[in-house]
């Protein structure tokens, strides 16, 4: 499928891409961390607000990743005019982009803090649900600055400068330990509201970040900052700029959506397995989460370099690229198994002490080692196709493989056989596994088309591409 590459290509490519992936994983790790410090210091007050902070960020987090997903569209096209050599449209690109996250982040926090009322029809114990309640209002505010933060985190990586958005990201996970324990504690007069007072940081976090990202952008004296400022001449809402970053965006938004909503879906179907299933699978599935920051990193870089040479009508410096990702791909997969494998009990300890969980968890784990393989392969290739602005059939493709193929299967094998939560995982590797089949079929697809459209490049061209 894809031509082969010279050595010192390959190493120059892999260089840029690490340059771009290293601080884009640093940003996803923080990120997720705030999840993760949220939960700790939740369930240091009691078992009760863990559980309400866990309902409130399973309503949150979807809607959360839908909307960033729509917004990351932002980088392709900002990508693409860079390739075209036509920087003076970025401001104009940037500023349609965050008419939208207006929009959106209004719509976010208006749906959020009518989330509540359905609570009750989810099955929320009643003791639960007014802490859940707190804190879903108090994070409903944080999401306008989500909102206008990932368009400009777009704009920064699209420009190939990730590590601003890296240093802020660090520093809101810091803010994030003290803001937690003021509002869990009501310290220095704030009032007291134990687990739902992450709820009330998280929202000030993410308004730190958009507020410390927004004046970087403004004042560095970066070039590629300077050259494209656009909180200057603000333009009106345009229609058909905005219609480009919502087709998109739209379809990127609802893949992550399905994708996401399909893992938090497991822990409903495993859990008439009981409490030993449901925890052994939560632990695997910890382990997965963390490791599968590293191919999405990859894949968030790949689109900005393959925005690029789209822009350029390269195709084979966009082959090039996607060679180097994909050999990438496969290594990290490898190591990650290989990792996996070879630390299996002291991964399971580090989540219980439960022997019986640990057991269990551990022999879970082994199907993450083809999970790796193929998460990696299908994200990576996702994430050339939306370099390339094929972001429709991604979206089908994606509900095919998780809603119409592994949800059900995942159903019949454990509530209907008797393989035990393995089902599960056994559906997920399936659905994986055709979607990495589909979405390379895809991508053969496109890359013909593209071939005909655009023909052959020479080397001298391909050579200034890297």
């Amino acid at each position: 499928m894809a031509l082969p590459i010279s050595f010192p290509d390959f190493k120059s490519y892999s260089l840029r891409l690490g340059i771009l992936a290293l601080p884009i994983l640093i940003t996803q790790f923080c990120q997720a961390a705030l999840g993760v410090v949220d939960a700790i210091m939740a369930g240091k007050v009691s078992a009760l607000d863990l559980a309400a902070v866990a309902v409130g960020s399973g309503i949150w987090l979807p809607l959360f990743l839908l909307a960033t997903g729509i917004l990351i569209a932002t980088t392709p096209l900002i990508g693409e005019a860079i390739g075209q050599n036509k920087t003076n449209q970025i401001p104009h690109i940037t500023q349609q982009s965050l008419w939208t996250a207006g929009v959106i982040g209004i719509l976010g926090f208006i749906i959020v803090n009518l989330a509540p009322n359905v609570l009750g029809v989810m099955g929320v114990p009643s003791n639960i649900q007014p802490i859940a309640t707190q804190y879903l209002h108090g994070v409903s505010f944080g999401f306008p600055a989500m909102a206008v933060y990932a368009v400009l985190r777009s704009y920064c990586e699209a420009l190939g400068r990730p590590e601003p958005v890296t240093i802020i990201s660090i520093i809101g996970l810091l803010a994030d330990i003290p803001l937690n324990y003021i509002f869990i504690h009501g310290l220095f007069g704030m009032p007291e509201l134990g687990g739902a007072g992450c709820g009330v940081a998280t929202a000030i976090v993410l308004w730190i970040n958009v507020l410390l990202l927004a004046m970087y952008t403004a004042f560095t004296k970066r070039q590629q900052f300077a050259s494209t400022r656009f909180f200057y001449g603000f333009s009106a809402p345009n229609r058909e700029q905005i219609t480009k970053l919502l087709k998109l965006g739209i379809p990127i938004g609802i893949s992550i959506f399905f994708e996401a909503s399909l893992f938090s879906l497991g822990a409903l179907i495993i859990s008439p397995l009981g409490e030993l299933a449901t925890a052994s699978h939560q632990v695997a599935l910890a382990v997965t989460s963390q490791l599968f920051m590293i191919p999405i990193s990859v894949a968030m870089a790949l689109t900005i370099m393959i925005s690029n040479r789209f822009g350029e009508k390269n195709v084979m410096a966009l082959r090039h690229v996607q060679t180097t990702g994909l050999i990438w791909t496969v290594i990290i997969a490898l190591g990650c198994m290989l990792g996996v494998w070879l630390f299996r009990p002291e991964l399971a300890a580090a989540f219980t002490d439960n022997p019986e969980v640990r057991a269990q968890a551990m022999h879970l784990l082994i199907f993450a080692l083809a999970y790796q393989l193929f998460d990696g392969w299908q994200v990576n290739v996702a994430g050339i196709l939306r370099g390339m602005q094929d972001t429709a059939v991604p979206m089908w493709v994606t509900m095919f493989c998780y809603w119409i193929v592994a949800l059900p299967l995942g159903i019949y094998l454990v509530r209907f056989t008797t393989v035990g939560a393995q089902g599960f995982w056994m559906a997920l590797i399936t659905g994986l596994v055709l979607a990495a089949i589909l979405l390379t079929l895809r991508l053969h697809h496109q890359q013909k088309k593209l071939m005909l459209a655009w023909g052959h490049v020479s080397d001298n061209r391909l050579n200034g591409s890297i």
